[in-house]
């Protein structure tokens, strides 16, 4: 049954809207700038086309930063101050982005583009959750979720026109208007949900204790390395993609395509995953994925050495559709596990996991993007071992919750 709302507060279509436009910022803001990384490299005179990958780790990193605040943020004074101030930090860091001229300060401009991005991207559940239960609660973020999954594959397109058309600045120009936009829409129109008599006091050592209490689960941290293991194989193509397509197979203005058709394999399993849980333990699904994916990218990693140069483009757009719906698959799964054995504690423990979980997917992702020498062999061995390394994870937390 829907909880009482705030007077005055969104409701519907709007609500639905503006809360899926708050969650997509990072994710926009991710993938619209992946088609100018090259551009933007030259430009800020970036040593290596590798260096240039920073642009995306270091706007993830901030994410991870931002995911363990501003949870407890927000249940200490407010939801909405908390989103507020993310928006703000988003802003100053897009201003920041659009006037350098040079790679260290886009990188301090993206750190706070991730870090601010985290606030609505973290907070917004919080407020679904203020307002509704149950089976209200699960369709709103069902259809929420969906319209989030489009940003990804929205974003390259945006990115790509704008390159044509103009220059790379002019996509930080887009995000700076987003963050204005949803900034003053949100602040006009939606209401406070969290009421005073039900806020709790901003305490480090509430988040250290909750860090530590997740550290000493070995169900939740195996799921943990799991998730941040099966997502540094997200982000190790990520950073890696243009140069991959327009370098090795001369992609050029198409790039979009190949990149969002890719991202589409991800949502289409998400979307399935509801699904699928019905018919099999969650336990089970995440098992037989990454199996699935280990012995696919080692079968892959041999098909790979019989092509003295790069293997052809179909094939390996065939094999990553086919590795990103398994993580598809992986995305709420290993989350929901690592939660388990943590319902006294859902509400830091949640913030601990996502963020820890991506602070191991950007190191392994960074590490798989530096690695990029010409050839896509960095990023097959790279998903081989880190999806082997998921499953041993799962196996590992799996004998504890089966014990």
């Amino acid at each position: 049954m829907p909880r009482p709302f705030p007077p005055g507060s969104l409701k519907g279509s709007e609500f639905i809207a503006l809360a899926a436009l708050m969650m997509s910022i990072f994710a926009l803001s991710v993938d619209i700038a992946i088609p100018a990384l090259n551009e933007i490299g030259k430009n800020l005179h970036s040593r290596t086309d590798n260096t240039t990958q920073y642009i995306i780790s270091v706007l993830v990193l901030g994410m991870a930063a931002g995911q363990v605040f501003f949870g407890p943020l927000s249940d200490s004074i407010g939801r909405k101050p908390s989103i507020i101030i993310g928006l703000v930090i988003f802003i100053i860091g897009s201003i920041i982005t659009l006037i350098s001229t040079d790679l260290s300060t886009m990188l301090v401009g993206r750190f706070l583009q991730g870090l601010g991005a985290a606030g609505p991207r973290i907070v917004t559940i919080a407020i679904v959750r203020d307002q509704y239960s149950g089976v209200s609660m699960a369709r709103i973020m069902s259809v929420i979720i969906t319209v989030f999954i489009l940003g990804p594959i929205v974003a390259p397109f945006i990115g790509q026109g704008i390159i044509i058309l103009t220059t790379w600045r002019v996509i930080f120009v887009f995000l700076l208007i987003l963050g204005i936009i949803v900034l003053t829409w949100f602040a006009i129109r939606q209401k406070e949900t969290l009421q005073k008599s039900e806020r709790h006091p901003f305490k480090i050592k509430t988040i250290c204790l909750g860090i530590r209490e997740t550290c000493s689960n070995q169900t939740a941290l195996g799921y943990i390395i799991a998730s941040g293991c099966a997502f540094g194989t997200l982000f190790g193509y990520i950073t890696s993609a243009e140069q991959i397509f327009t370098e090795l197979y001369s992609v050029g203005i198409y790039f979009p395509f190949y990149f969002s058709s890719l991202a589409l394999a991800v949502g289409v399993a998400t979307l399935s995953n509801s699904r699928l849980i019905n018919r099999f333990k969650m336990r089970s699904l995440c098992h037989y994925a990454t199996l699935f994916q280990t012995i696919l990218s080692i079968a892959f990693v041999f098909f790979y050495l019989n092509y003295s140069e790069h293997p052809p483009l179909f094939s390996l757009m065939i094999y990553l559709a086919a590795m990103f719906f398994c993580l598809g698959i992986l995305f709420g799964n290993l989350n929901a596990l690592a939660m388990e054995p943590l319902g006294h504690i859902a509400g830091i423990a949640a913030s601990v996991i996502g963020s820890m979980g991506l602070f191991i997917a950007i190191l392994f992702g960074t590490i798989i993007g530096q690695m990029f020498n010409g050839t896509v062999m960095p990023l097959l061995i790279g998903m081989a071992i880190l999806s082997s390394s998921t499953m041993l994870a799962i196996a590992w937390a799996n004998k504890t919750s089966h014990s």
